[in-house]
């Protein structure tokens, strides 16, 4: 491998709000609190009329909403007006070295870079540089392209994993950023706080180029294909980027065209504050003891019922697999019979019993945790995961939106 392109890493202009005040600027990605009318309207009180990632994304809170176009044409409005403002700070083919510093002391690193969408695939059985880990809920993509195929900005919330047992590229990373941070604060509503270092040009053209080339090297498969990146949160708004660059390749856009690449923070697997956390399911309008016969029906499990409503799942033999590969076909075949119910999935223990307190004909069903041991060879062996089978910590963890891109 020759460069760092070859990596699947394209350096990108980066643009960090000029005298930046974290705790309005940043909020979470548009993928948490689903339910949670409450949070995002405290967002809104937080925010007020000042400049924030709030106007530049749509909460999937509001994905229902009858004037759906009228907000995503309003985000892409705001995204021009923020561009003309000129509030923004541009760090010209660079990448940032992240620590995330959660409320308990844990600080987890990330490099933050563009990746290029010709190496990324989204199938099951795909053998690209850069994979995805569970299976795409195609119904997610829409509004999300809607917002990117005409947006003048892109801000992520995409999170890759790398396999990275030796730790060599935050390690490489934050031994050649900049030692001054170009950002610095707190994060909203017990988000912790952040921290972001500038990495130039020459420094990832040589180092981290050369760190990558060695993960890479030990994740070559026996196939002889290369899993460099896997995703792990942001799989829908990773496909939507790819989906929108399609389509402008399909209509003759440059191959060098900004929508060709997407930005992204990487992240070690092997972070030790990088918590593996289930995604639970419920399910509305569902009767739990109709819904547990025909679990059992169909699966080896054993539930235990820890709240109202709220059963924990678990195989009744030891299994190396993770619970949610066999549990979701079956719940997708009991949607298919019982089409008066809903699912919907629920980051957080917390978070399921609320909403099974307040909506009484619902059940909730909690997972076990996910072992990071194997992760990337069971996607390489097995193919994408069931639709949102983890997440990367507890919802509050997850990555606000900070750094943008110029697309046109």
């Amino acid at each position: 491998m020759n460069s760092l392109e070859n990596l699947g890493i394209k350096l990108p202009n980066i643009l960090i709000p000029n005298n930046i005040d974290t705790s309005t600027w940043s909020v979470i990605a548009c993928d948490q609190y689903t339910q949670d009318k409450e949070y995002w309207e405290k967002v809104k009180a937080s925010v007020k009329n000042k400049p924030s990632t709030l106007n530049l994304i749509l909460p999937e809170i509001y994905l229902e909403q009858e004037n759906k176009a009228e907000l995503i044409k309003k985000i892409n409005m705001t995204m021009t007006e923020y561009l003309s403002a000129s509030i923004f700070k541009e760090y010209p083919e660079s990448s940032m070295y992240i620590e995330r510093t959660f409320p308990d002391g844990r600080t987890r690193k990330g490099f933050v870079t563009a990746i290029d969408l010709e190496k990324y695939d989204w199938k099951s059985n795909s053998k690209s540089l850069i994979r995805a880990t569970e299976a795409t809920i195609k119904e997610r993509i829409p509004a999300r392209k809607a917002i990117r195929e005409n947006a003048s900005l892109e801000l992520p919330h995409i999170m890759l994993l790398i396999n990275d047992k030796n730790n060599l590229l935050m390690t490489t990373a934050k031994d050649i950023a900049e030692k001054s941070p170009c950002y610095s604060g707190s994060l909203m509503q017990n988000g912790g706080s952040i921290k972001g270092f500038n990495i130039n040009k020459n420094n990832c053209e040589e180092k981290i180029k050369a760190a990558l080339e060695k993960i890479a090297d030990e994740n070559t498969c026996k196939d002889g294909s290369i899993f460099l990146f896997a995703v792990g949160d942001g799989n829908h708004s990773l496909a939507s980027a790819k989906a929108v660059w399609e389509d402008a390749k399909a209509n003759g856009a440059e191959m060098d065209s900004a929508l060709r690449y997407a930005l992204v923070e990487i992240v070690n697997i092997y972070d030790t504050a990088l918590e593996f956390k289930p995604i639970h399911r419920v399910l509305f309008n569902t009767d739990k003891n109709d819904l547990t016969k025909f679990l059992e029906s169909k699966l080896k499990i054993e539930h235990e019922e820890i709240a109202p409503n709220v059963l924990k799942l678990a195989f009744k033999t030891e299994s190396k697999e993770l619970l949610i590969s066999h549990l979701q076909p079956v719940l997708d075949e009991y949607l298919t019979i019982h089409k008066e119910s809903k699912i919907d999935y629920i980051h957080g223990d917390d978070e399921v019993k609320k909403i099974t307190e307040t909506n009484p004909n619902c059940t909730g069903l909690l997972l076990e945790d996910v072992s990071k041991d194997g992760f990337f060879t069971t996607i390489a062996n097995r193919g994408a995961l069931p639709r949102k089978s983890f997440s990367m910590g507890e919802a509050d963890e997850k990555r606000f939106y900070l750094e943008c891109r110029k697309l046109k």
